[in-house]
């Protein structure tokens, strides 16, 4: 998630993106998220099993920012909203 292109970046995990990204959007949780502005999904990636997801995570919350904006960018270059995009 971002507050715009080139913004604060948050990175998380969930077993419901939809509705997650929808908390985000309404600012409907108190927290980091909410304090920034971070309410855009500019990219995503799915796991079947949770511990594979929480290790990417870990990941991801480890590299360095430059490196969270060239995976967003390789994917969204525009750092477009993606959370329109998500099945339902």
């Amino acid at each position: 998630m971002a507050s715009r292109k080139n913004g604060t970046l948050y990175t998380g995990m969930t077993s419901d993106l939809a509705r997650r990204a929808f908390e985000h959007r309404e600012s409907a949780l108190n927290g980091f998220t909410k304090r920034y502005g971070v309410r855009r999904l500019v990219w995503y990636e799915s796991f079947e099993l949770i511990t594979a997801a929480m290790q990417r995570e870990r990941t991801i919350k480890g590299y360095p920012r430059q490196w969270k904006i060239n995976l967003i960018e390789a994917a969204n270059p525009d750092w477009l909203d993606l959370y329109n995009r998500l099945n339902w």
